[in-house]
């Protein structure tokens, strides 16, 4: 791991070709849920890269492959498809969520963009009857985008960190900010966890996407997420109450 936590961290974001009016993101959290239905899309989509994100004054990653290294959050599009999906693998504390988000939404504002989606996983206590996935959402992303759809919202609670600030600023302004949620186990990655997030977003933007091969993608990279989740474990104190939904 290198970098280092300063008080203000900066984030740039770079982007090759203009975004698409919906932005899918998935970030380093909670049994890695998101970050797995995201990094399958993209895979399934055969989405290229279109740009990434930096971070200065935070510790962080430099994922690589084959002796390649990579951006650890990078954008995803493709000319004939109204998506672009943010693939985050760095660990964001909840204390910097709040600048990491207000960067995204800079580039959202400045881009055209219309809605953020962001795929998330909660480690909250459920029985079988909950293996399902929730939303908490803006009133015009859910007339958007909602108003037809069979998921069903979030009782009640707090959203913190990255999500927190994402939503929050959609309160205020003409973005529509969703978080689907649904609950995950301590395996890494949650692949059925991963699977209901992918069916959501299937079902919500009617995308041509089987979420069928996942549990098989998973399997090919099980290895990493499991290192990826042992980084975030040593950083216990820096994330988000798991009391916060009800």
């Amino acid at each position: 791991m290198s970098g280092r936590l300063t008080d203000t961290p900066e984030f740039t974001i770079t982007h090759e070709t203009e975004p698409s009016e919906t932005l899918l993101a998935g970030f380093s959290s909670f049994g890695l849920a998101g970050l797995t239905a995201v990094d399958y899309l993209v895979d399934h989509l055969e989405l290229e890269e279109r740009g990434h994100l930096s971070a200065d004054g935070l510790p962080t990653v430099t994922p690589f492959e084959n002796g390649r290294p990579r951006h650890h959050t990078r954008l995803f599009s493709r000319d004939d498809l109204e998506v672009t999906v943010l693939v985050g693998e760095l660990f964001v504390p909840v204390g910097v969520g709040e600048a990491f988000a207000d960067t995204i939404l800079e580039w959202t504002e400045s881009n055209g963009v219309t809605d953020v989606a962001v795929l998330s996983g909660i480690p909250i206590p459920h029985g079988p009857d909950d293996h399902r996935t929730y939303y908490v959402a803006t009133d015009d992303y859910r007339e958007r985008r909602l108003v037809n759809s069979s998921v069903e919202p979030m009782g009640q609670g707090f959203l913190d960190g990255t999500n927190a600030a994402l939503v929050e600023r959609g309160l205020d302004s003409p973005l529509g900010v969703c978080t689907f949620v649904t609950p995950v186990h301590a395996q890494v990655p949650d692949v059925a966890a991963a699977i209901r997030l992918v069916e959501t977003v299937e079902a919500v933007y009617d995308l041509d996407i089987d979420a069928g091969p996942l549990e098989a993608f998973a399997a090919e990279v099980e290895q990493y997420y499991a290192e990826l989740f042992e980084r975030m474990q040593t950083r216990d104190d820096e994330l988000p109450e798991d009391r916060m939904y009800m």
